[in-house]
């Protein structure tokens, strides 16, 4: 389902990616594993196509998304890659349910049919009653999985996660670990994660090494 291949990266004189092959199935949960520095961030950055590469491809669903350039790229990802980060990025101005919706209200889902839906991942993630409370009244824990249910909303292809579990503690972490599989199992979502966290890394279906910019 998703396949990049010779995938290099340089910034400056400093190469990151050294022609980096890597592919997914669908429905398939692979962790990325590696020291700081091995390049995992920036391979991450060039799947969900916030990054382009100096040589290489990736292609989604048959879609060369190295190619796609302007307005297309933007489009694309919101159609088809959710993201999950260390750090949430919720707008603290905005209920949970409003953070939940706004990659809806980009693709221009109508204000009911998104929070609907919200609705409904609210339910799965056992948050329901906190769809009106705003990040600073959350948990930690919560928080996260308000982004992870921003990542779910637009039914996404694939999620790339970056660290999803690193600031949370070890209930949590698994908990969150737990609703990847969840979601695997029964929705057939495909992850691909960079973690240090080994629980994780051991519940996922195949893990993948880094080391100075390349897969080992």
């Amino acid at each position: 389902m998703l396949k990049a291949t010779g995938i290099k990266k340089s910034y400056g004189s400093l190469p990151i990616l050294k022609g980096v092959d890597f592919e997914v199935q669908k429905g398939e949960i692979v962790s990325i594993i590696g020291a700081s520095g091995a390049g995992k961030s920036t391979l991450l950055h060039i799947l969900g196509t916030l990054d382009k590469p100096d040589a290489g491809t990736v292609e989604l669903n048959g879609t060369k998304i190295t190619s796609l350039t302007g307005e297309l790229v933007s489009v694309f990802r919101n159609q088809h890659i959710g993201f999950v980060f260390q750090f949430h990025h919720l707008l603290p101005e905005f209920s949970a349910i409003e953070n939940i919706c706004i990659p809806a209200f980009i693709a221009k889902t109508s204000k009911k049919e998104a929070e609907i839906r919200a609705m409904e991942l609210l339910d799965l993630l056992g948050l329901k009653d906190r769809a009106q409370h705003k990040p600073n009244e959350l948990s930690g824990g919560e928080q996260q999985r308000i982004a992870v249910a921003r990542a779910l909303i637009n039914n996404p292809t694939i999620i790339l996660a970056d660290e999803p579990s690193g600031n949370l503690d070890s209930a949590n972490a698994d908990a969150l670990h737990h609703f990847f599989i969840n979601l695997r199992d029964n929705f057939k979502q495909t992850f691909v994660i960079v973690t240090h966290n080994e629980n994780l890394a051991e519940i996922s279906d195949r893990v993948v090494t880094m080391k100075d910019g390349q897969i080992i």
